[in-house]
């Protein structure tokens, strides 16, 4: 959408005739969103945007600026309307002896919002990151300082008085601490800090070893200050589990000479973040805390969905992580308003088809077929293969939206009025989501010349075995990167209550919260969502789960019986992590024989009996996002080379977009999607400028 949304501007003036050839009835793969029962919002996961998705937030300003919707009939109207900020967030801490203790931050807002304009004077290098964290150390440390018994930082505190700045006088402080051993307070090691900032701020100004050896002793010796009190303390413990990672995080900057390697935090990306960090110096007790075990989880990064298998490239962890923490504006994590569906793919359709975009729905890309190879001249795309699921009446155009409230919104299913023989299909059960049902109306072939002259290919990356065999069999880097660039399943469960949080025992504010046991890991308070729907019971909260889900076996993900089975598999695993593990974050909601069934609210119809027990779950929405198309893109160690670019110039008609591509960031997100859509619009366009991406800085 990114790329479509790209290459119809105005400027282009009509250059580019863009068709959207969609499986199904609705945009947005792994970001699809449907409405249900009661209106209820059904996603196919746990979807918050970060504040600092730069690309993703400007491509939406600009959608809603030129959807110009009237605020007076439509309740989202502007951005502003579709996205909040959200600063509070927890990570679930388990503390020494066992028990579950959740480490919640309300994250300050920082200036500006996420798609202002950004000088290039303000993109940042790896030394400004690590002069950050530098920074945030120095922070943390003094900080710690005052809750140990000592004293907080005044006007005549070391981080007030004046220092050398000099590169000569910054070298001899730090020679001079070295050699005298004056690291043994609080204030000499944050006095240490101020002039390690100063010196990675600079770059190779100053002697490598010099630096490296004057962080190894400022890690010791804050190490030496902290540990004796951590046990004891576990707000101290969470601060010196930062701290030690971030220490960990410069020295590997500075061993690894990064920040003037050409490749920047790329080049460590063979290594584990968890094995690279322990590498530079990192406890395991840091590398296994609440914090590092949540950002895996937040990235589902785990080999084949294997729990006991955490796995992603240190480049790629640690330069998301540190872009998450110091780049962001507005807020860490901004909600959407509804779902996503609705907020993001609803306005993206309607502002395409006004610009004259043709969408094609209900057709299965079956194979991208190549040309045969001519002496001297580029390999092209000669054909794509589709599927046609569905026929709409009378050969009009499919109409996807339904209206709730005003607000133009995706149902959970066709409407199958619209679809010859509808009512036939629907009692067939056909499902056009589904990888397992090839069942079909036509077949439809697709000839360069004649229906194009170029293709997107804008699909997941679990599906490139499936459509791609021609590319696979006849490409050496298709090859490999099919093998090499893996995904996982993911598995979702929405729950709507009957009973607030606070009545639940939960008696913080609407929380985000990640790091927690499987098979739910991730929860999020969606309780601001109520007003969107109309449940036939009354709904005091929302709580979104999400985490990775195993693998299944080439024999069992072969079955048309495979995707019940493992929805079947999500259904129990919910079960059993309600009666079991929800009571450590909601005490109130079990009793003795449990979790407490009745406080789930039913969206069925008036007229039908409401269910009891365990059976009430059956009203409550949960999926198991298996599709190839659906799975979750990962970043594993020593893939990353394997990923190819949007502007990879192999084929001379071909361009790819989706977030398991090369395309300057390599995680699986919204902000990673949209970068690789806007690389693969300029792979035809020239526009936009690769400058203007804000995050791509590869030649």
């Amino acid at each position: 959408m990114a790329a479509a949304f790209e290459l119809t501007k105005p400027e282009h003036k009509g250059k580019y005739r863009l068709t959207v050839y969609q499986l199904g009835w609705r945009l947005g793969g792994k970001g699809a969103s449907g409405r249900g029962p009661g209106n209820r919002i059904e996603e196919h996961g746990l979807h918050l945007w970060m504040g600092f998705y730069e690309n993703a937030f400007r491509l939406m300003r600009e959608c809603y600026a030129e959807l110009a919707r009237d605020p007076k009939t439509c309740r989202i109207a502007d951005w502003r309307d579709a996205f909040v900020p959200d600063n509070f967030n927890a990570v679930a801490d388990r503390t020494p002896s066992g028990a579950w203790l959740p480490w919640k931050v309300t994250l300050p807002p920082l200036a500006g919002q996420p798609g202002d304009a950004i000088e290039k004077a303000q993109r940042w290098t790896v030394a400004d990151y690590v002069s950050r964290t530098v920074l945030l150390i120095q922070t943390l440390l003094e900080a710690s300082q005052v809750r140990a018994g000592g004293a907080a930082p005044d006007a005549s505190s070391s981080r007030s008085r004046p220092y050398p700045t000099t590169p000569d006088a910054i070298a001899e402080g730090m020679s001079r601490l070295l050699r005298y051993g004056q690291l043994g307070t609080f204030g000499a090691i944050v006095e240490a800090l101020r002039l390690m900032q100063v010196a990675v701020a600079a770059g190779p100004q100053y002697p490598e070893n010099l630096v490296l050896q004057f962080q190894e002793s400022v890690a010791q010796a804050a190490r030496s200050q902290l540990e004796a009190l951590i046990e004891k303390d576990d707000e101290l413990r969470r601060v010196w589990e930062i701290v030690d990672l971030s220490l960990a995080i410069v020295r590997g900057v500075l061993r690894h000479g990064i920040m003037t390697h050409p490749q920047g935090f790329d080049a460590i990306n063979d290594y584990d973040c968890r094995e690279w960090l322990v590498l530079n110096g990192a406890s395991e007790r840091s590398v296994n805390s609440a914090f590092v075990r949540a950002l895996y989880d937040l990235a589902f990064a785990y080999e084949d969905g294997d729990v006991s298998r955490p796995r992603v490239a240190a480049g790629i962890a640690v330069r998301g992580s540190l872009r998450s923490f110091f780049t962001y504006r507005g807020a860490f994590f901004w909600k959407m308003q509804s779902g996503m569906g609705d907020v993001v793919f609803a306005p993206l359709w309607e502002v395409l088809r006004r610009r004259g975009v043709r969408f094609e729905f209900f057709h299965r890309l079956e194979n991208v077929r190549l040309a045969d190879a001519v002496d001297g001249e580029s390999p092209s795309v000669e054909s794509l293969e589709l599927d046609v699921q569905a026929s709409v009446t009378g050969g009009a155009e499919y109409q996807p939206l339904i209206d709730v409230g005003g607000l133009p919104c995706w149902p959970s299913e066709p409407d199958w009025s619209q679809l010859v023989d509808g009512p036939r299909l629907k009692q067939e059960g056909r499902d056009f989501e589904s990888h397992w049902d090839h069942r079909q109306v036509a077949k439809k072939t697709l000839r360069v010349g004649t229906d194009f002259d170029l293709v997107i290919l804008g699909v997941g990356v679990g599906a490139i075995p499936h459509v791609c065999q021609d590319l696979i069999a006849r490409n050496e880097r298709w090859r490999d990167m099919a093998q090499h660039v893996k995904s996982v399943p993911t598995q979702a469960l929405q729950l709507w209550l009957k009973e607030d949080m606070k009545t639940l025992g939960w008696n913080d504010g609407p929380v985000n919260i990640s790091g927690f046991v499987e098979p739910f890991d991730t929860w999020a308070d969606m309780t601001h969502l109520v007003a969107e729907e109309n449940c036939r019971e009354p709904v005091r909260a929302i709580a979104y789960f999400c985490s990775v889900l195993p693998d299944g076996t080439p024999v069992q993900m072969g079955a048309a019986s495979y995707p019940e089975e493992r929805r079947t598999e999500a259904k129990e695993n919910a079960v059993r992590f309600l009666n079991k593990d929800i009571v450590h974050l909601w005490p109130k909601a079990a009793d003795s024989a449990g979790f407490r069934w009745d406080v789930l609210a039913d969206a069925g119809a008036v007229s039908t009996p409401a269910a009891a027990g365990e059976a009430r779950l059956d009203g409550q929405y949960w999926r198991v996002n298996v599709n190839p198309t659906d799975r979750y893109a990962l970043s594993l160690p020593g893939t990353i080379r394997y990923r190819i670019s949007p502007l990879d110039p192999s084929y001379d008609n071909l361009s790819v977009a989706g977030d398991w591509t090369d395309c300057g960031l390599s995680q699986g997100c919204v902000e990673a999607a949209v970068m690789s859509g806007l690389l693969a619009a300029h792979s035809i366009s020239q526009s936009p400028p690769l400058e203007e991406i804000v995050g791509y800085d590869h030649p």
